[in-house]
């Protein structure tokens, strides 16, 4: 193996130890949510300077190995979208902690049950980490079938955010006393759409290294 073929495994392998971390932020926040742990709700507020250590060393590493080797064609695209990705990685990492620190602040009634429910909240953190696992894999395997099924899953979550506000605010109207944790709720559901775009943001990135297509904006031109 030459060395500029090390050197990209090397950068490959961070950040997929920066994906599994996320990933595991992701499903712990989940964890710490439906079950109110607010000692785990603070390791993942503590774990999250790891998931910014790793973005930064990352960012230096795919600088460096520009500067050192000069890639072009395929070499160049798998660098700058892997800078891209630990950076989105990083977002989705902070979200997280934002789900915890929900988690931690305790100043809020719990939502109903029913609520929660009626809001799919559950098959929404579900959907996210197999989005963001699915799109791991399609890095891993450098296959981009899986692309289609990602972005579709991101819209779903998209139709799901956008019902959420209509069900909280006809359940507010009815409770008022919900006032706050109903706004936080949503705050809380807004973070989990956020996610479902970055994974679609990661994935985007995958079919740029890999098929050497554009995918942003795409949607857009489609309609012009």
């Amino acid at each position: 193996m030459k060395h500029t073929e090390r050197e990209l495994q090397s950068l490959k392998e961070e950040v997929s130890q920066m994906w599994k971390l996320v990933l595991s932020q992701l499903e712990k926040a989940k964890q710490s949510y439906f079950s109110g742990d607010i000692e785990l709700a603070r390791e993942i507020a503590s774990r999250e300077k790891r998931v910014d250590a790793f973005e930064l060393k990352i960012d230096s590493d795919c600088e460096n190995y520009i500067a050192l080797f000069s890639p072009v064609a395929v070499d160049l695209r798998l660098v700058l979208s892997l800078m891209k990705i630990s950076s989105t990685l990083e977002r989705i990492g902070d979200f997280s902690e934002g789900i915890a620190r929900h988690v931690i602040e305790e100043d809020c009634n719990r939502m109903p049950p029913q609520m929660l429910e009626d809001l799919q909240l559950d098959r929404m953190f579900d959907m996210l980490t197999g989005m963001l696992s699915d799109s791991f894999v399609a890095l891993e395997s450098e296959n981009t079938k899986l692309a289609g099924r990602i972005l579709a899953k991101d819209k779903e979550i998209d139709a799901m955010y956008c019902n959420s506000i209509a069900l909280i605010d006809r359940f507010l109207s009815e409770n008022p006393s919900f006032i706050h944790c109903g706004l936080k709720t949503l705050l809380l559901i807004r973070k989990l759409e956020r996610i479902g775009d970055h994974c679609g943001n990661i994935v985007e990135e995958i079919v740029f290294y890999v098929d050497a297509k554009v995918l942003k904006h795409g949607a857009k031109q489609n309609k012009e």
